[in-house]
């Protein structure tokens, strides 16, 4: 259901910047053969709904939902569990792609710059950057049983790493974190979200330790 829902936002998005249909249709089926890519667990189709969702609900929010929404379709086209490059490799190949579109020079370095932000989840000047963030890490708020599914689904996508590695890496991750001040950058994120995110978190990483 996701795959159609969310090519027809991608079609209409990109006709507001292009008439070329071809195109359109081109970039579309590369989005989608790097989400539903075999590898591909949790970093997939779904998880791009859900982040789309999420922005049309909080359009009334936004300054600019075209630029974010390109920012989601993007923000994980490349992502390889062996890289830790994913972020910039993911943003240099949607600055080329809507370059293509007819994107203009500033939406399409502010799609780049959102999608580098999603590497450290740190708090941007930018609002909107600040939503992307939240819509990406909403899943940790998640019900005990969606969190679990989420964190089986990231399991498998690193399942080429033995238990030992794997645990030692998702540790650092969980507390980098937990480390922050807050882990939602919006005020609205922040008060919805961050007290289960943080329960979420805290039982994963006892679990691992």
């Amino acid at each position: 259901m996701e795959t159609k829902l969310l090519e027809r936002l991608w079609t209409e998005l990109c006709r507001k910047y292009t008439e070329d249909h071809e195109l359109v249709a081109s970039l579309w089926n590369e989005l989608k053969a790097a989400y539903t890519h075999p590898s591909r667990h949790y970093h997939s189709l779904k998880h791009v709904q859900a982040m789309t969702d999420l922005a049309l609900q909080y359009k009334s929010e936004l300054k600019d939902l075209d630029v974010l929404l390109f920012s989601i379709f993007y923000h994980d086209i490349v992502h390889q569990s062996s890289s830790k490059d994913n972020e910039l490799r993911s943003a240099q190949l949607a600055k080329s792609r809507l370059r293509e579109l007819g994107l203009d020079i500033a939406k399409t370095e502010k799609v780049y710059q959102q999608i580098i932000a999603t590497k450290n989840h740190e708090a941007q000047g930018d609002p909107d950057c600040n939503f992307l963030l939240d819509f990406d890490l909403s899943v940790l708020a998640g019900t005990r049983e969606e969190y679990q599914e989420y964190c089986a689904k990231v399991r498998k996508e690193y399942q080429i790493y033995p238990n030992f590695i794997y645990r030692k890496g998702r540790k650092k991750v969980l507390r980098h974190f937990l480390e922050q001040e807050a882990i939602f950058k919006t005020e609205v994120f922040y008060n919805l979200y961050e007290q289960d995110a943080r329960f979420n978190l805290k039982q994963e990483l006892a679990a691992l330790s």
